[in-house]
Order: C-alpha cells, then sequence, then structure tokens
C-alpha cells in the first residue's frame, strides 16, 4: 500500500541507529533503504544520508541531516495499546536514555517524542457524561507512565 505522506525525522547522526531502534521495537517493522552522502556532502562521502523504514504498514525516513534542528513536543507519535503490559514494553524500551514526562508522554533517547497510551482513551476523555471524562483527565494529569486500570476506575467513578 502507497502511502501519500512519509514523515521524515531529522537526526545529527544517528539515523540509522533510531531507525533500528524503532524497527526492532514494532512488530512487522524493517529498514528498506538505506543511502549515503556523496561528493557533494555536505557530510562526508560514505556518511549515512537517508533510511527509509517501516514500523508496522507506516513509511518513514530519518535523515542525518546535523545539528541544526532538534525535535520537540510540537511533534510526537502516539502508540495506543491494548494492555498494560504493551504500555510498560514501549514505555520501559523507549524511555530508557531518554526523560519520561506526564500524561503518558516521553522523548525517548534520541530526543523524539512519544505518547503511549491504551487505545479506549481517547473514548472515555471523549464520552459524553462529563463526569467521566472529567474524572478520567483528573487521573490522568496525575500520571506520568498511564496505568490503565487506574483510567479505567476512574471511568467507571469506582475507588
Amino acid at each position: 500500500m502507497k502511502q501519500d505522506i512519509t514523515p521524515c525525522l531529522w537526526f545529527d547522526g544517528q539515523a540509522e541507529e533510531a531507525a533500528g531502534f524503532y524497527t526492532t521495537l514494532f512488530p512487522d517493522s524493517k529498514i528498506t533503504a538505506v543511502t549515503h552522502y556523496g561528493k557533494a556532502g555536505p557530510l562526508p562521502e560514505g556518511t549515512v544520508l537517508t533510511v527509509t523504514f517501516q514500523l508496522g504498514d507506516r513509511e518513514f525516513m530519518a535523515l542525518n541531516g546535523g545539528p541544526e534542528f532538534q525535535f520537540s513536543e510540537a511533534v510526537s507519535f502516539v502508540v495506543p495499546c491494548e494492555t498494560q503490559e504493551e504500555i510498560d514494553r514501549y514505555w520501559s524500551a523507549l524511555s530508557e536514555g531518554g526523560e519520561i514526562q506526564e500524561c503518558g508522554w516521553l522523548k525517548d533517547r534520541f530526543g523524539l517524542s512519544w505518547q503511549i497510551v491504551p487505545s479506549s482513551l481517547d473514548g472515555m476523555i471523549s464520552d459524553p457524561d462529563p463526569a467521566k471524562s472529567e474524572r478520567v483527565m483528573q487521573a490522568l494529569l496525575q500520571m506520568k507512565k498511564l496505568d490503565m486500570a487506574l483510567l479505567e476506575q476512574a471511568y467507571r467513578g469506582s475507588p
């Protein structure tokens, strides 16, 4: 399936390492192409220029562009999880060497922001019953790594 838009992630020399890490973490993922700088530069000839990779059925490109640009929380990737074990696995792997933040957010060791969330979170927050959605939001705002059981308790209104 051809994807209309491919996100390009700018790295300062870690494009191949990052793509390798992400493809080992997510199922059905692989590196599909690696290109290198030629004599025209601007980085030394033979340096990895781009790495094209797939995470599941999504295509990404990692670019070694240099130190000019850094990631920020203005762009993040959301990983919807079906189980707490899945949340724990992604959280542990992606946060190692990175930065833990609030509400299920983290930065990985490359500085890229991720949101590791239960698949059911959007439904709970957008529930037509404002009391339910408010309880979930209050619980969410107190967490770093999200706890599905506590969010579901808040949704149901049980202690």
